[in-house]
């Protein structure tokens, strides 16, 4: 008989963990489903699956980089990343359509090679651009912060 995954299993086996990256999950695809459904392909091509997994890989660089900066993977941070990082994003982007819609490019002689590494190679460059922007907002973030200690008037001071 098996045991049921406890508090000492890995993350991956624990049920609210497994719900969580469901939930996104969910999420994450009908967005995706929403997205291709009000931006049909263009000549073919399958834009609206491109613009998903560069916006996805763009908002998983944002992520990981801010949760990364505030602590270890632990309590809320683990479960933010696997909502929105393993659930949401991982429904969002999709390497099967991408699989599909480059080998059905390919089959009709299209551009089914471009699109498929474009697509990873913009996926990769967002992805950079995605940590970047979170450095940048870390960065605003605590000269904010620190203008806002520097600037705040000490005990015992008169204004």
């Amino acid at each position: 008989m098996s045991k049921a995954p406890s508090g000492d299993s890995p993350v991956h086996l624990r049920l609210p963990y497994l719900g969580l990256a469901l939930i996104g999950g969910t999420l994450g695809t009908a967005a995706r489903e929403a997205i291709t459904l009000a931006f049909p392909s263009t000549s073919g091509i399958p834009w609206a699956i491109f613009a998903v997994n560069v916006l996805g890989a763009f908002l998983l660089g944002v992520l990981l980089d801010a949760l990364a900066r505030m602590g270890p993977d632990e309590g809320r941070r683990r479960r933010l990343r696997i909502l929105i990082g393993t659930g949401f994003t991982g429904g969002f982007t999709t390497y099967s359509a991408l699989a599909t819609d480059t080998a059905s490019l390919l089959g009709e002689g299209r551009v089914g090679i471009g699109y498929g590494l474009g697509t990873v190679l913009v996926g990769g460059i967002a992805t950079w651009a995605g940590i970047a922007a979170a450095i940048a907002l870390h960065g605003m973030h605590h000269a904010t912060v620190t203008r806002r200690t520097v600037d705040a008037p000490q005990s015992g001071d008169s204004l």
